[in-house]
């Protein structure tokens, strides 16, 4: 019995379809199933391929789209509590943990120290403007 051989532009397009899907879901209640099914591979088979192409699992990379994504809505002063469940976390703690993980802050921290660099920016907008003559010119 002969087995099917893909060529490898097709097996890397439906790996890409599965990053997609998960670029477009990830607020979903989404796991490694239901991305491995999107791409027609065998879950374990998916994960091997997944980690060799982009250098993580594709749980993994569901966790850093969420982390990224919950930092741009932080950045939109929602509460924490929300962007948590936006990006589609079921627990604030858990959450809170990883994202600290990750970004190196806990979500409150980060909130604090955006809204600290818009208010700076009001003051004195042209500190925040790369190669500003104003700024050479205050001292």
């Amino acid at each position: 019995m002969k087995t099917a051989s893909y060529p490898k532009a097709y097996l890397y397009k439906r790996i890409v379809q599965a990053k997609l899907f998960i670029d477009n879901n990830y607020a979903d209640k989404i796991d490694v199933d239901n991305i491995s099914d999107e791409a027609f591979f065998s879950k374990f088979h998916f994960i091997r391929i997944f980690k060799k192409i982009y250098g993580k699992t594709p749980h993994q990379y569901l966790r850093y789209v969420r982390i990224e994504k919950a930092a741009l809505l932080l950045q939109t002063q929602e509460s924490i509590a929300e962007v948590c469940y936006a990006v589609g976390f079921e627990s604030v703690s858990s959450f809170t943990s990883l994202f600290k993980r990750m970004i190196g802050l806990t979500p409150s921290v980060y909130l604090q120290q955006h809204q600290h660099k818009k208010m700076q920016i009001k003051i004195m907008p042209q500190k925040y403007v790369p190669g500003c003559f104003a700024n050479k010119m205050v001292k």
